[in-house]
């Protein structure tokens, strides 16, 4: 029931690219106690320093790395500069997997666990995009500088911080930047990781969120279709009679909107929307292709997958109707594409990983909330791994457009939150 509550009591909302706002919660006397241990630490403490010590070295790398185009499916030339700076940071080993992934593999002192610590390397931006990052006054303006940049020069800091600090771990780390988050990149670098079967990742941290008191725990989940009426196309008078894509197109979506509408009603909230319409050539043209392009969103997996099928017949349904009143010329087809799909799932608060990072936030005197995303979190958490989603700190705006923003406001604080979840996950070898 407490879980249930939780849930119930979150905001549902469908934000991509930060920690969503929920219940305000707070972490039981033993994950503060550890927090507190790690956080006195001479060795941490001594890194704590360095990541102060670092800020400028942190702002110019995000410079740098922002000013790299790199929208989903062309990361190469961003993964390949982020490769070069965490193998002069120091690490064990560092390879880019099948997927564009960057790995870099931190020895623990021998667990036989693993903790993914990641941001990801890919905006929403096109190539051909003007990424110059601007100054005005303490203000940085760039496409991408905060989503999903700013996550990349956290995960460099905190391997430098760890190895001139000399910070052992029980756990082996792996450092990542994962391609393909954003858009039609629908989780492809994340979801490799987990796929391959290569790699036991026994708990994940993404970096991709807000202000650091804000914590994605569940995963919202999406499923996305491309969907293609096409017929024979003509002249608007001299064709008449014709099929018409547009017209079945509009069937179609009045069809699904009446019974995806019944079927959101209830239940664990699920959305839906046509989001984009397309085709034709002229007014006075009977199209010969017309397109639409759907989403839908759910916690629930069931529901998820209910509203899937509700689109898939609906469509199906439309374009038997609208077929059978055809007197010239051929029928129309459909052709359904997949576009996207990211799986749901809810975690319990009791989880480990989430109590510790709950009381780190106390830790840096916030109040910790959770809440619902649709970030790389979703695919841990779909397959029963733990996985939290954290935010990147410093203060910023206009995400996914071209006057993105971020200011460094209290930044390194971010830095050693990341680090101290990390090293609590990972376990501090004395």
């Amino acid at each position: 029931m407490k879980i249930k509550l939780l849930i119930l009591m979150s905001f549902i909302s469908v934000l991509t690219v930060s920690a969503q706002n929920g219940n305000a919660i707070s972490s039981p006397s033993s994950y503060k106690s550890q927090i507190d241990n790690i956080a006195s630490d001479k060795k941490v403490l001594m890194a704590f320093g360095i990541i102060q010590q670092l800020e400028p070295t942190t702002m110019k790398e995000l410079v740098e790395l922002t000013e790299i185009p790199a929208p989903p499916f062309m990361e190469q030339l961003r993964a390949e500069r982020f490769r070069q700076m965490l193998q002069n940071a120091g690490i064990d080993s560092i390879r880019i997997d099948e997927a564009g992934n960057i790995l870099a593999l931190r020895k623990g002192t021998g667990n036989g666990k693993t903790v993914l610590i990641e941001g990801h390397l890919d905006t929403v931006f096109p190539s051909d995009t003007d990424v110059k990052v601007k100054m005005k006054g303490d203000t940085l303006f760039a496409p991408g500088i905060a989503d999903d940049t700013r996550a990349l020069s956290v995960v460099l800091t905190v391997v430098k911080a760890m190895n001139q600090a000399k910070i052992s771990t029980e756990s082996d780390i792996l450092f990542a930047g994962t391609v393909g988050e954003e858009g039609l990149g629908d989780l492809r670098g994340i979801k490799h990781i987990f796929k391959t079967g290569n790699l036991k990742i026994d708990s994940h941290i993404a970096l991709d969120g807000g202000d650091i008191s804000g914590l994605v725990t569940n995963g919202l989940g999406s499923v996305r279709y491309k969907i293609t009426f096409n017929g024979p196309g003509g002249h608007s008078w001299g064709a008449f009679g014709l099929a018409n894509p547009h017209h079945a197109m509009g069937k179609a979506i009045d069809y699904f909107d009446k019974q995806a509408a019944l079927f959101v009603a209830n239940g664990p909230k699920t959305t839906y929307n046509v989001g984009r319409i397309g085709g034709g050539t002229s007014v006075n043209s009977i199209p010969f292709e017309t397109w639409m392009e759907v989403d839908m969103r759910s916690l629930s997996p069931e529901k998820l997958k209910g509203i899937e099928q509700i689109l898939l017949n609906q469509v199906n349904k439309a374009l038997d109707d609208y077929n059978s009143g055809i007197k010239i010329g051929s029928k129309l087809t459909v052709k359904f594409e997949k576009i996207g799909e990211r799986p749901s799932g809810v975690q319990s608060v009791e989880l480990p990983l989430i109590q510790r990072a709950i009381a780190a936030i106390e830790y840096f005197k916030l109040k910790p909330t959770l809440g619902t995303g649709s970030t790389n979190s979703n695919t841990p958490i779909s397959l029963g791994i733990p996985s939290i989603t954290i935010g990147r700190g410093g203060k910023g705006g206009n995400a996914h457009s071209l006057d993105e923003w971020w200011i460094n406001e209290n930044g390194a604080e971010a830095i050693k939150f990341a680090l101290l979840i990390l090293i609590a996950e990972a376990g501090l070898s004395k």
